[in-house]
């Protein structure tokens, strides 16, 4: 399953105009886990893996985060997404546009779980 372009607003940064102003970050999931059983009821039960709470989480976390990295924040993300949802593995990428002034985007590609 994937979640693309998913918002939130934070403090991120290490310059001092960072720490002063929300920044917005992009987020972009690739989750794997087993579908079989949504498959076969055709619906979410309590329990099953839900892209809308995951993204709700997510966000909120997001949103109270103060890191100086992209990368910590990344980290932390796909830690949680692990600890907290019925997902065998997460990629993640996590973006910050326009934060290199000539350039469209940056951001940082994290994996974690089992092996694909």
């Amino acid at each position: 399953m994937f979640l693309e372009g998913l918002t939130a607003d934070c403090l991120i940064g290490f310059a001092e105009w960072e720490r002063l102003v929300k920044q917005t970050v992009v987020l972009d999931f690739k989750l794997w886990f087993d579908m079989a059983g949504l498959v076969a009821k055709d619906r979410v039960d309590q329990g099953d893996f839900n892209t809308k709470a995951l993204a709700k989480r997510v966000r909120a976390f997001v949103e109270q985060s103060e890191f100086q990295l992209i990368e910590t924040l990344a980290d932390r993300i796909a830690g949680l997404v692990l600890e907290e949802f019925p997902v065998r593995s997460v990629e993640l990428r996590l973006s910050k546009p326009g934060a290199i002034r000539g350039a469209k985007n940056v951001g940082v590609v994290v994996f974690r779980g089992e092996e694909i």
